[in-house]
This record gives C-alpha cells, sequence and structure tokens, in this order.
C-alpha cells in the first residue's frame, strides 16, 4: 500500500460517517489511540460542520421504497411484486405496495387491486394481455392521463376506479360495457365530448370533489347513459343544474356547489328519481319555483345549509325531508301538507293517502318548540322532527 493511501477499513470508515453525517475515527490496535480520519472541519465556536453531500433527489427519499417480493406463487406467471391467491386464480393483489409502476398483467385476471400506491401511469404493455379485466382498482394513485389504447384493448371491463389521483379529464375511449365509473377526487375539468356516448350499461357515474363548472356540461354529456342509475356531482363548482340529465336517473347528488336556482319543471322528466341531495348550495325561495319537489317517487330530499326561507310544497310519498341550517322563521302544517287535513278524520280506513313522512330536520332555522299541531296532524307517521 502507498503512502498516504488509505487502506480498507480507512475507506468504510468514512463512507460510514458520510452516511451518518458524524464524525469518522479508527483505531489503532498497536496502542488503542484514537486517530481522526477526515472528519469535515468544525468550528469551535458555532459547531458548525464543513459543507454537506448533496441533497438526494425527491425520487426515493419522498416515498417508501417498495415492498421486497413475496414467496414464490403457485402461478408462474403472478408477479414477484404482487399476490395470487391460489383459492381465487382470477384475482391480482398489488395494493398498498408503494408500487411505481404496472406490473405485467397475467391473461387469467379478471379482478385487479392497484389501488394506494404510487403509480403515475399505465403503460400498454402492462395490459396488452389483459383482455379479460372485469374490475380495475386503481384509486389513491398519481395518474394525471389514460392512454386510450390501454382502455380499447379492455372491452369486458365492468368496474373502473380512479378516485384520489390526478386526471384533469375523463379518460376518452371508455369500455362500452362498463356499470360502474368512479372519478371522485381528481382535478378533472373537462369531459370530452361524446365520452359517454356508448356506455349503454353505465348504472353509476362519480365525479364528485372535482373542478367541473358549468361550461363543461352540454346538452349532449350525458347522451347515450340510458341505463344510469347514479350520477354525483357534489363538491364542484356548479352554479347550474347540470341539463340534460338521463331520465332514468334514481339518486341525484349535487352537494356543495354554489347553484342559486332550479329551473321550472327541471324534475319532472325523471320518473324513477328517488332521491335528491343539494345540500350546501345558494337556494332561496326566490330560486324554487312552485312544486319543484312534488314529484311522484321521490323518498329523500336534501336541501341543508341553504337560504331557504319556506318549506317546499313535497309530494305524499317523501320519507325524509333534510332543511336544517335555512332561514325558515315559521312552518304552517295546513299549507305544506300534501292534501286536506279534513280528508284524515278517519286516519284507519285512508293509509294509502295518509303522506308517509317519517323524518323532518328543521334545527338550525328560526324555529322555536312547540311543534305545530297541524303538522303532526297532516303528517301522522313521522317518528322524528327535529327543532
Amino acid at each position: 500500500m502507498k503512502a498516504g493511501q488509505p487502506n480498507q477499513s480507512d475507506l468504510l470508515c468514512q463512507l460510514t460517517a458520510r452516511a451518518e453525517d458524524s464524525r469518522c475515527v479508527q483505531v489503532n490496535h498497536l496502542d488503542h489511540e484514537v486517530i481522526p480520519l477526515l472528519a469535515p472541519p468544525t468550528s469551535p465556536h458555532l459547531g458548525l460542520r464543513g459543507p454537506r453531500p448533496p441533497h438526494e433527489p425527491a425520487e426515493p427519499t419522498d416515498l417508501p421504497p417498495p415492498l421486497p417480493p413475496g414467496p414464490p406463487s403457485v402461478f408462474p406467471d403472478c408477479p414477484r411484486e404482487c399476490y395470487c391467491p391460489p383459492d381465487f386464480p382470477s384475482a391480482l393483489y398489488c395494493d398498498s405496495r408503494n408500487l411505481r409502476k404496472v406490473p405485467v398483467i397475467p391473461p387469467r385476471i379478471h379482478y385487479l387491486y392497484l389501488q394506494n400506491n404510487f403509480i403515475s401511469e399505465l403503460p400498454v404493455e402492462s395490459f396488452k394481455n389483459a383482455t379479460g379485466l372485469r374490475w380495475i382498482n386503481l384509486d389513491n394513485n398519481r395518474i394525471r392521463k389514460v392512454d386510450q389504447r390501454v382502455l380499447e384493448k379492455l372491452p369486458s371491463l365492468v368496474f373502473l376506479y380512479m378516485e384520489k389521483n390526478q386526471l384533469e379529464e375523463v379518460p376518452s375511449a371508455l369500455p362500452r360495457n362498463l356499470e360502474q365509473l368512479r372519478l371522485s377526487q381528481n382535478h378533472i375539468s373537462r369531459i370530452p365530448p361524446g365520452v359517454f356516448s356508448k356506455l349503454e350499461n353505465l348504472l353509476l357515474l362519480d365525479l364528485q370533489h372535482n373542478r367541473l363548472s358549468d361550461g363543461v356540461f352540454k346538452p349532449d354529456t350525458f347522451q347515450g347513459l340510458k341505463s344510469l342509475m347514479q350520477l354525483n356531482l357534489a363538491h364542484n363548482i356548479l352554479r347550474k343544474m347540470p341539463p340534460k340529465v338521463p331520465s332514468a336517473i334514481h339518486q341525484l347528488y349535487l352537494d356543495s356547489n354554489k347553484i342559486e336556482t332550479i329551473p321550472n319543471g327541471y324534475f319532472k322528466g325523471f320518473p324513477n328519481l328517488a332521491f335528491i341531495r343539494l345540500n350546501y348550495n345558494r337556494l332561496s325561495d326566490r330560486g324554487l319555483p312552485k312544486n319543484s319537489f312534488n314529484i311522484s317517487n321521490l323518498l329523500v330530499l336534501h336541501l341543508s345549509h341553504n337560504k331557504i326561507s319556506n318549506v317546499p310544497a313535497i309530494n305524499n310519498k317523501l320519507e325524509h325531508l333534510y332543511l336544517n341550517n335555512n332561514s325558515i322563521e315559521k312552518i304552517n302544517g295546513t299549507q305544506i301538507c300534501p292534501h286536506d287535513l279534513v280528508a284524515f278524520h278517519d286516519f284507519s280506513s285512508d293509509l294509502e293517502n295518509v303522506p308517509h313522512l317519517r323524518y323532518l330536520r328543521l334545527d338550525g332555522n328560526f324555529l322555536k318548540p312547540p311543534i305545530p299541531l297541524d303538522l303532526m296532524m297532516c303528517f301522522r307517521l313521522l317518528q322524528s322532527v327535529v327543532i
């Protein structure tokens, strides 16, 4: 060894010191003297060290490392970073493994779980043989855009979950057999023209917690959604009711927008509509035409946290009505009763026509007990009234 050249122990000590940001020492085994080796200069007064090594890049220090491969699977084609249950050969579990990339999906897989990772893209190569996929869960990743070539190769896909990602628009080329499309908690502000036009089997469309404004929705945006039962547009920035919502709808969620008015007769074209949520908007009596919610099949109506001053007219079948945190000062049971109070002189003989309201919430208004007698005389099936 040349003079002045550190031996292997010296180098190891220096590397350890650099990694731990500490002084490197070497023990002289001849006389047990501790000798510092290449220690960074230190100010005796300030305690400051010399220059530190350059900061490591954001990757991988900002993300936890991928989990180590699991034991070998009974299926030779099972990706080592995932789990293939022996008793469920059509499922592939790659969730919560700190993955950055989608592994190559075997052709036998129908149910794919990739949620809770750090995936930023969906490579065509990973899905080229997975044409039989029926269910994909990609919730809680970092996906910004979906290559339409990926979705075009998945004709059997029925459920697509992509909540909590970074999508800026609804993916194109959606498989026509989709029944559920969950895209909540993204950054979506665009819906490409005709993106839903072939989804005749779609039952649920969840777009809540995005950045959708009135200009995004055109008269033909929902064209083709003949079977849609649930539409969730809550927590967006809508000021108006969305146009041309599919007539088959059963449940409509529009909470936490900025909606001020409801067009006259807006809900009349929905014969199956049973559930409406319009909490946390800017609705007032001025923006609610008479009989806006007096529709035949409505069972549950949420209008909490608005600016409503009078109880709106309701239908005979409504069972739950939420009007808390509005500006209501008084209630006239005779006026809001769906039928003439005189018709209920014999309660037992006409149960079918008795108003079905069972739960009424009115707290957070300007009302005080007691509950008006005419209200109780009309809604005789009421089980709970909150004032």
